[in-house]
């Protein structure tokens, strides 16, 4: 829930915003005497930095002026709003231009402070998304854009930064929805390449026939339906980095010449007569593990280590339950403020129950049930009662059923049924497991999401 800080000097003062503020769900509300106290509150590195200020004009010692400068100093773009007896204009286009984000008048209708307070909430959630999007449009992503203050993550994070620092070779590790591909763009976004091109490719997702062209690009009439030349993936990313995502699915051919290419650092385009050099940085993401892959003779050993020189583990949602009340707060604000809604704090038995559940899904999976519960609610809070009923309809909570139903190994004659039809079988019941998301069913069977397409089109073809 958002923390609004209340300096004043006047006992009574902070009693009447408080009560004013009360009646709004959802609030913490802290108190400080003084603006000395105040800036105390807001250094201490110990407690997460309140969401707004609500600062007296007049205090000894330190004024709401000096504060206020001082506040700027460290949170550039923290919510201050400036409460005074005094309502001369000339004084508030003062405090406006030291950057107080409103400017209020004793005595003041609690409603007046209310509004003020969500809006500038709102807007401050706002302001804090467009910053985010502008990074990652512009190749600066930062790892303050990941949410989560658990030990798990925090030495991910250190290690990211580490890895920033240098053009090492990273191989990001964890399930789907642990947040890769977003920790591979602060790993570009604080490194040497910040500001180049960030380029992301699923190397699960394309089609088998097109991942060389894909990759490392073709000429003109090299192959049918070629009918123009494309630069490939590798030299789009020039000078910046290029991440493969779910770098476990590329078939050996293909492992064999992404190999060449960090080897060699030149790509040679599909019907090209010569190799192209490419300065890229190569960092790779996988839900598999890739070291049971090569003892498998499924992935090269000598790619392997070439791309994990440096291993990163995402810890699933399950792993840092701590980190699920910041994060769900951090998400409410969000899609409430794209919503254009009015914030939904969830009560504390909410949270509760969020963090009691496996989250399969990871953090893609919390983000999308809060996002039907903003949508879909009719009360000020979020309430344990409404996510237990959104959970209750969700794929994960249909009861499961046994393998044997869905995949009879004979016929009604009692012969053996071919391996196309058991195939078959095991496809479509994993397809109805995953309430047909096609990304998690190729995960579950271990399959490249292209060659999942051709099966299930080959299919409904039939």
């Amino acid at each position: 829930m958002p923390t609004i800080l209340i300096v004043d000097d006047d006992k009574v003062q902070r009693m009447i915003s408080t009560r004013a503020l009360e009646k709004v769900p959802g609030y913490a509300l802290e108190e400080a005497s003084d603006g000395k106290e105040g800036l105390e509150r807001l250094m201490n590195t110990k407690l997460p930095v309140p969401d707004l200020v609500l600062l007296d004009h007049y205090m000894p010692n330190m004024d709401g002026m000096e504060t206020l400068k001082a506040i700027r100093e460290f949170y550039p773009t923290l919510p201050v709003i400036i409460v005074t007896a005094n309502n001369e204009l000339d004084e508030a286009i003062i405090f406006m231009r030291n950057g107080a984000s409103d400017f209020i008048t004793k005595p003041f209708s609690p409603e007046r402070l209310r509004i003020s307070v969500e809006q500038h909430l709102k807007l401050s959630v706002l302001s804090s998304e467009v910053a985010r999007l502008n990074r990652k449009e512009k190749g600066r992503g930062q790892f303050s854009d990941l949410i989560g203050h658990d030990s798990g993550l925090m030495e991910c994070v250190n290690m990211g930064r580490k890895a920033a620092a240098s053009d090492i070779s990273v191989l990001i590790s964890g399930h789907s929805g642990t947040g890769k591909e977003l920790f591979a763009r602060a790993i570009h976004g604080e490194g040497l390449r910040a500001g180049k091109p960030f380029v992301a490719i699923n190397c699960g997702a394309i089609p088998e026939n097109l991942v060389e062209s894909t990759l490392f690009g073709h000429e003109k009439g090299s192959f049918t339906g070629a009918i123009a030349r494309e630069i490939g993936k590798f030299r789009e990313a020039e000078g910046g980095t290029l991440l493969l995502d779910e770098v476990g699915e590329l078939k050996p051919d293909i492992q064999t010449k992404l190999l060449r290419v960090l080897q060699q650092k030149e790509v040679q385009p599909v019907g090209a007569g010569k190799a192209v050099p490419v300065n890229v940085r190569i960092i790779s993401a996988t839900h598999r593990d890739l070291a049971e892959d090569v003892a498998a003779g499924r992935f090269r050993e000598d790619l392997y280590y070439r791309l994990n020189v440096l291993p990163i583990h995402m810890p699933a949602l399950a792993e840092r339950k701590q980190d699920i009340p910041t994060l769900a707060r951090h998400l409410l604000q969000r899609i409430c403020a794209s919503e254009r809604r009015t914030t939904l704090p969830a009560e504390e038995k909410a949270v509760q129950w969020l963090q009691q559940q496996p989250w399969n899904g990871n953090v893609r999976e919390l983000e999308n049930m809060l996002y039907r519960a903003v949508v879909l609610a009719d009360k000020p809070t979020l309430q344990a009662e409404d996510l237990m009923a959104l959970a209750s309809h969700s794929p994960s909570a249909r009861p499961r059923v046994s393998n044997a139903h869905y995949v009879p190994l004979l016929d009604a004659e009692g012969n053996a049924r071919t391996l196309e039809a058991i195939e078959d079988d095991i496809i479509e019941a994993t397809m109805l497991r995953c309430d047909n998301n096609v990304a998690e069913a190729a995960r579950m069977l271990e399959m490249g999401q292209s060659t999942l397409y051709k099966k299930l089109s080959g299919k409904s073809a039939a």
